[in-house]
């Protein structure tokens, strides 16, 4: 769905609203920042001045974000579903914000590898939170365990591999791209089972 002009100038204005509140600034203190008067700053949130350019750009200056983030469309796809990989037993939403980043969901129930050589390195960073039950990561010469709602963020060149701890668990997973890569071309460290739905 294509935005009319209307609708993005509105959004624009809400945006820088909503940025300059979110900063806790006043309309003094953006004003001040932006090099703008008060009373022009007030008619460009309320829709009683044009915006122009070198305003936006100014203002997108103030307010420590780009012009393009400040001026960009609404998204018509908000929601997603995941492509599942029954093969390798996850589900994957693709980001579209950060390109090349991947959000796997993988249900595992074996422990991890018990022999170095299974573990893997590659390029990339791997952040991931456990959704249910006890996971153990294994990276380098440490052995992490990491219960139900903590998290963990390494790099992937450390050699890694992660499993279960006495059951099930449940891991959702952000890969970058590098990271993403280096696991597909992995056989799989700890056997997962198809995700639940």
């Amino acid at each position: 769905m294509t935005q009319e002009p209307g609708e993005l100038e509105s959004l624009v204005r809400k945006r820088i609203r909503a940025l300059r509140l979110a900063q806790g600034w006043s309309l003094e203190e953006l004003a001040a920042r932006a090099q703008v008067s008060q009373s022009t700053l007030s008619r460009i949130e309320n829709g009683r001045r044009r915006l122009a350019l070198d305003q936006l750009v100014t203002l997108a200056r103030a307010l420590e974000t780009s012009l393009d983030q400040l001026v960009e469309t609404a998204a018509d796809d908000v929601v997603s579903n995941p492509m599942i990989d029954a093969a390798h037993g996850t589900m994957r939403w693709p980001l579209k914000a950060e390109p090349g980043v991947t959000v796997i969901r993988q249900r595992m129930t074996d422990p991890p590898p018990d022999h170095p050589s299974r573990m893997r390195a590659h390029p990339g960073r791997e952040w991931l939170v456990v959704l249910s039950g006890t996971a153990i990561l294994l990276l380098g010469n440490r052995r992490f365990r990491v219960e139900t709602h903590q998290a963990a963020e390494f790099p992937t060149m450390l050699p890694h591999a992660i499993g279960a701890e006495g059951g099930p668990c449940e891991v959702l997973g952000i890969f970058d791209r590098d990271a993403r890569r280096g696991h597909q071309r992995g056989d799989g460290a700890g056997k997962a089972d198809r995700p639940s739905p």
